[in-house]
């Protein structure tokens, strides 16, 4: 039996891979992560687009409030892998790359627990700082620009001492931080090309400079992209 985990890129359909497609019109079931069972996340709308089966199921994340809570959500894939015997299959759709910041990590870990003999395999996808150097026409790397990834689900800390550093950064789950990530870019001098954006080819689609952004209102998944000081290389963004 199979647990996959498969990216299906930051929200624009046309950027899942053939073999995504491919792995989840064949699955026994498509598990897509979600905060509450009725809402329609992000990687529902994505896996939605391409597959039209009655499979697909949203997976409730709800972390145990302590280390010895059963992991609900785990429990209920590890039962269900069990009950489809070993040639079966599972997907589970994760925005962006399931190697890249992604739930799917913990949840396969802890299924693993649950049922020692799963395979688990991975299928890239696009990610958001690819998406957004891309729709701004801005290289994210070239020749040999190192490239730092920061999430800030917790705070801005350590994004002044990356800014510092040569090469692109990019910031991911920077919503709720926004204001300070842009005064942080800022203080470093690197506000001017800084890029934003967020639900990136889903509805409400936001891609500005960071300058411009309203760090008010922005969505937990929002992406900022510093890119390496350069000469000669300009943003697309309006």
């Amino acid at each position: 039996m199979k647990l996959i985990g498969v990216g299906v890129g930051p929200g624009d359909p046309e950027l899942v891979t053939v073999k995504a497609v491919r792995l989840m019109r064949a699955a026994n079931r498509v598990y897509v992560p979600v905060l509450s069972a009725d809402e329609t996340g992000y990687a529902e709308i994505t896996v939605r687009t391409h597959v039209d089966h009655d499979r697909i199921e949203r997976l409730v994340f709800a972390p145990p409030s302590h280390p010895d809570e059963p992991d609900a959500a785990a429990e209920a894939v590890a039962r269900y892998l069990h009950g489809i015997g070993p040639h079966g299959s599972a997907v589970f759709a994760t925005i962006g790359d399931p190697n890249v910041y992604s739930s799917f990590t913990a949840l396969a870990s802890a299924v693993r627990s649950y049922l020692p003999e799963v395979t688990v395999e991975t299928v890239p996808g696009v990610t958001a700082a690819q998406d957004l150097a891309s729709r701004c026409r801005v290289p994210l790397v070239e020749g040999g620009e190192p490239l730092t990834l920061l999430p800030l689900g917790e705070g801005v800390g350590g994004l002044s001492d990356a800014l510092d550093r040569p090469g692109s950064v990019v910031v991911y789950k920077s919503g709720r931080h926004l204001i300070g990530v842009k005064e942080a870019v800022r203080r470093a001098g690197r506000l001017h090309g800084a890029l934003y954006g967020a639900r990136l080819g889903l509805p409400g689609e936001v891609v500005r400079p960071l300058a411009s952004a309203d760090g008010n209102t922005a969505p937990y998944l929002s992406s900022v992209l510093v890119p390496a000081r350069r000469t000669g290389v300009r943003s697309g963004a309006q």
